[in-house]
């Protein structure tokens, strides 16, 4: 029976973060679990998420308890002993039967808490509110920074061809929403604008 064949009668129910951390496990090389939360940080994030360093251990342990990752120990002469995981040819072939299913991959999730607060702008007050949306329009071009740096990182490395389609459609996602954020701001703008109007034009009583 192949490895394949194995991680299929297995096919047990794992979370995608799961499945995000053996992914990250999946590219050449022996990491540590901070290691992985700092890749986490520098590629997922921009277009899935980045679990928390204690999820990603947790993880990891579940990942060695099925037998698609395993780890050693590191020089017991460093100054610090460490902890690299590697993926295993089970965990390669589970891996690689859950990327290439025929499942429905689902649909994109989004939860945009400043929308959220624009939704109950009538209970926040108007200066304040468009602040918020500057400072995401500010950070929100931060991360468009981050993104283009992996990207000049990644350039011209073959293993990470495809995580640079990923990349390259989290620029474009930023780019959007940047347009998205600076529409709401004008947005917000003209709305303080016709209320001003508003207040001017109300008759005065004596």
């Amino acid at each position: 029976m192949t490895s394949r064949q194995i991680a299929k009668k297995q096919d047990p129910e794992l979370p995608l973060t799961a499945w995000a951390v053996l992914g990250l496990l999946s590219f050449p090389g022996e990491r540590t679990g901070y290691e992985l939360k700092k890749w986490a940080d520098a590629s997922l994030r921009f277009f899935y998420w980045s679990p928390a360093i204690s999820q990603i251990y947790a993880e990891l342990r579940r990942l060695e308890s099925l037998g698609y990752a395993t780890s050693r120990r590191s020089d017991p002469q460093e100054p610090r002993a460490k902890r690299r995981y590697t993926i295993t040819a089970t965990g390669r072939a589970a891996l690689s039967e859950w990327a290439d299913g025929s499942g429905d991959a689902g649909p994109p999730v989004l939860k945009h808490a400043l929308v959220l607060r624009v939704w109950l702008g009538h209970l926040a007050d108007p200066a304040r509110l468009h602040a918020r949306v500057a400072d995401h329009i500010a950070g929100t071009r931060g991360e468009l920074k981050e993104i283009r740096d992996a990207l000049a990182h990644t350039e011209g490395v073959s293993e990470w061809a495809h995580p640079q389609v990923a990349l390259r459609w989290s620029e474009r996602q930023h780019l959007a929403e940047l347009d998205l954020a600076e529409e709401m701001l004008a947005d917000l703008e003209r709305l303080s604008a016709a209320a001003g109007q508003r207040g001017q034009g109300a008759p005065t009583h004596e």
